[in-house]
């Protein structure tokens, strides 16, 4: 009888942690899916509006290496002068698979990024994590925050010390 009752309240906690990590679903029945493939083709054209589109109003944008950036406007403004900034230095940012989840209303997606020179060389490597939202039946980030493996390389060697 015990085996009985321990295998049924197994069962019935094994179903309740599947329904509760089971893929959210938009208003068009689709399971939750990260645009990342679509901010770096964005990124690389230096479409700033189509990235901001991926946003939430209210969303909050975590770039290194500089202040956290909450306003549309703001994140516009921002992503202009960095898109335009590598295209002239000739990098293209490559997003890679990583994982992703969501219950309910809420998503998130973790990866790995890659940054290439002109000649295709990867001068740069790092990770993001996103939080993500259904609103009005449209998946949008409310968090968005990556970082560097390394620190970037100076521009220009430093100087050598005067003796």
């Amino acid at each position: 009888m015990y085996f009985m009752k321990a295998a049924v309240s197994v069962s019935f906690a094994l179903l309740a942690l599947a329904s509760a990590n089971a893929p959210a679903k938009d208003a068009a029945g689709a399971a939750f899916h990260p645009s990342d493939k679509d901010w770096a083709t964005a990124y690389n054209a230096g479409d700033a509006d189509r990235i901001v589109a991926m946003y939430a109003k209210d969303a909050v944008v975590m770039p290194p290496d500089v202040p956290a950036v909450s306003a549309p406007s703001a994140l516009h403004d921002f992503l202009v002068k960095d898109t335009a900034t590598s295209k002239k230095a000739g990098i293209t940012l490559t997003i890679n698979d990583g994982a992703s989840g969501s219950s309910g209303n809420l998503g998130w997606h973790s990866g790995t990024f890659s940054v290439a020179d002109a000649t295709g060389k990867a001068v740069g490597t790092g990770k993001y994590v996103e939080i993500w939202e259904r609103q009005n039946g449209k998946w949008v980030m409310i968090r968005d925050i990556w970082n560097n493996d390394a620190p970037a390389a100076p521009a220009t060697a430093p100087a050598a010390p005067k003796i």
